[in-house]
């Protein structure tokens, strides 16, 4: 586990801090290098949710979590009170060309693949074979969240919602950041009871990718 929790250190610097560009690239040499250290570690393929009997199954979690995920950004973005949800200056300039490209491209491989590989694949797959599933669970969440400490540093200022609540200090900035490792953490709990009921990779794969997504097609709708 020492080697994946290493590449994913060194991984999150590039994307963050080094070569932020190359982000689609990174993600699929890294998440081709994490599942052949898995197999080199004695990981199966079902350790790893992509066993393909399990597919069909997993397909079915990801359709109808999307679905639901859909339904509830359209319910969200007709009320006024949880449109500013929506609101981000990291993305207020986009066209919908660059929509498209996020939500076709770099959010499913660039972000969801790496993520489920990495985190629900296999460090999930390799802790559970030696500590079982809660074991499982808390290791890859925890490790989920901080993997989102370099995302949020600007958090406060780029989301317009959170400004007033945290301001434009540096210890809001400071809270902010805790707030989302904390918040991440708990979906990586969520993803991970996806990933243990289904079997299956598919199932918080598609549910992370209709949240990252979704936010991105209604934000630039309201925007």
């Amino acid at each position: 586990m020492g080697i994946t929790v290493a590449v994913l250190a060194i991984t999150n610097l590039a994307n963050n801090r080094w070569w932020p560009s190359l982000g689609v690239l990174t993600a699929v040499v890294v998440s081709a290098l994490l599942l052949a250290v898995h197999r080199r570690a004695g990981g199966t393929w079902a350790d790893a949710g992509l066993d393909p009997a399990t597919f069909g199954r997993g397909a079915r979690w990801a359709a109808v979590l999307i679905g639901l995920v859909g339904v509830g950004c359209a319910a969200a973005a007709l009320l006024p009170a949880a449109r500013g949800l929506f609101a981000d200056e990291r993305y207020s300039g986009l066209t919908g060309g660059q929509v498209a490209l996020r939500v076709l491209v770099t959010v499913p491989v660039g972000t969801v693949l790496l993520e489920e590989v990495a985190f629900r694949g296999v460090l999930y797959g390799l802790v559970r074979r030696a500590r079982g599933a809660v074991w499982a669970t808390a290791v890859s969440s925890v490790l989920f969240g901080l993997w989102h400490v370099l995302p949020s540093l600007h958090l406060a200022s780029a989301k317009p919602v959170l400004t007033p609540v945290f301001g434009g200090s540096a210890l809001g900035a400071a809270a902010a950041v805790v707030g989302a490792v904390l918040f991440t953490g708990a979906a990586g709990v969520l993803f991970c009871e996806l990933r243990r009921r289904s079997g299956s990779l598919l199932a918080p794969m598609g549910l992370h990718w209709a949240v990252n997504a979704f936010g991105y097609v209604v934000g630039h709708l309201l925007a």
